[in-house]
């Protein structure tokens, strides 16, 4: 297994009357075995896209051909698109770049998910546009961000190289089928390369197509892995004869049963992996857009270790109990470099002689998940023994069969999103009003 879900401190037994009782959990658990048969017919059917990607290879072909060219040729890519159009790539993309650059050999990648006017401003004072591409993502070709933000793009592009060398720089990534699609109608126009967006797999299920692994390939990562590893957990969900072999089916059965026998209507997301950042962010649209519906669902909180325990935990021991916590932690111990004997002189640092930074982090994250038990805080560990793309795969699908199911006991529809939509009105409102 790419990763172990431990669970025990989310009872009773362990974290006092804040816990679930096992009569509660056993519940819940036994309700996603018919939503578990429910995604096995999609899966037999072909209704639910999303679930043959990860046995799917053949568009890694076409894709690989893309990434190669843009690796060779540019030393910046600008990914266009907000939402599940970016932050699926953001979190792949945190294998190849944490923060301070890419690996050798591959080009620097840079989300853009906002119209901050300043953010561009700064961007094209630091890259040079002759030697940069950009990939625009929007599922619909509607999207008022991604469609201005590329238009931005262009007329600075185009001032620089030309109209006629920006097929070179640009592709488009949206869906065929859409006959009101002005991104797609403004690609054919300019003659760019535009990919299809499967319209049945939404966006923020999209992180194993293209919408996520082009970005990854061109980073360098294995698409293949990732997928690979996606499909090992699928498989253990689809294959089981019980949903208590389904890790994502236990975990949705944790999460309703304290939502609805519990009241606890906070579920925290806390990694101890830098790496995993942009996976908290990636989580919090997953959980909250696929839920928040009817007046039911949980509101994702996205923390991260250490940092948080010097500006949350406060309130997470001493707060009002309305919380759960997943912690995901690293094997880290041992790893690292050492921390200088000889600098350590001081009697109060005398637990830092001997030990490498990566002690430090293995103490830190075993030491918040036996304070949150100790003080009643219904706990959740993901143990990773290493992070690569197999095990960001395996995590990606995991959270989704996990947000999927939970949607399926909550009986709300894990896939639209209708209550953000008066807010894209009112903005277009506002827009032609400003004359």
């Amino acid at each position: 297994m790419l990763y172990r879900q431990i669970i025990q401190s989310c009872f009773e037994a362990h974290v006092g009357k804040h816990g679930l009782r096992d009569e509660e959990f056993r519940e819940l658990q036994e309700q996603t075995g018919p939503v578990i048969d429910e995604l096995k017919r999609a899966y037999d059917d072909g209704s639910l896209p999303l679930l043959r990607l990860p046995e799917t290879t053949e568009d890694l072909d076409d894709l690989d051909f893309i990434a190669k060219r843009f690796r060779k040729a540019f030393d910046d890519v600008v990914i266009l698109g907000t939402g599940g159009s970016s932050l699926g790539g953001q979190t792949l993309y945190s294998l190849a770049d944490s923060g301070f650059g890419p690996r050798k050999g591959g080009p620097r990648l840079h989300f853009l998910d906002n119209v901050d006017p300043d953010t561009f401003e700064l961007l094209y004072e630091q890259l040079d546009l002759k030697r940069t591409g950009f990939i625009v993502i929007s599922k619909s070709g509607g999207t008022a961000e991604t469609v201005a933000q590329f238009i931005a793009c262009l007329d600075r592009l185009m001032t620089i190289i030309g109209r006629d060398n920006v097929p070179r720089h640009a592709l488009v990534i949206t869906e065929r089928d859409n006959k009101n699609n002005p991104l797609r109608s403004l690609a054919h126009r300019l003659n760019l390369k535009v990919l299809d967006h499967d319209p049945n797999v939404g966006g923020r299920y999209s992180a194993l197509s293209l919408v996520g692994l082009l970005p990854a390939m061109i980073a360098g990562l294995d698409a293949h892995a990732v997928r690979r590893g996606a499909l090992s957990v699928l498989k253990a969900t689809l294959e089981s004869a019980d949903p208590r072999e389904s890790d994502p089916a236990v975990g949705a059965a944790i999460k309703v049963a304290f939502l609805q026998k519990k009241g606890i209507a906070n579920t925290v997301l806390m990694p101890y992996v830098d790496r995993l950042a942009n996976f908290g962010l990636w989580f919090q649209q997953l959980w909250a857009e696929s839920l928040g519906k009817n007046g039911t669902g949980s509101t994702p909180i996205r923390a991260m270790g250490t940092r948080d325990q010097h500006s949350q935990m406060q309130l997470y021991l001493a707060g009002p109990r309305d919380k759960m916590f997943t912690l995901m932690t690293l094997n880290v111990a041992g790893r690292g470099g050492l921390i200088s004997n000889a600098l350590v002189k001081e009697q109060e640092l005398a637990y830092l002689q001997r030990r490498r930074m990566g002690d430090l982090l293995d103490a830190e994250q075993r030491a918040t998940a036996e304070t949150l038990v100790r003080n009643g805080c219904p706990t959740r560990l993901f143990e990773l023994d290493h992070l690569d793309e197999a095990v960001m795969g395996a995590l990606m699908m995991h959270f989704m069969l996990e947000t999927i199911i939970s949607a399926g006991l909550l009986k709300v529809n894990a896939f639209d999103q209708p209550a953000v939509e008066e807010g894209k009105i009112l903005a277009r409102k506002f827009l032609s009003e400003m004359d």
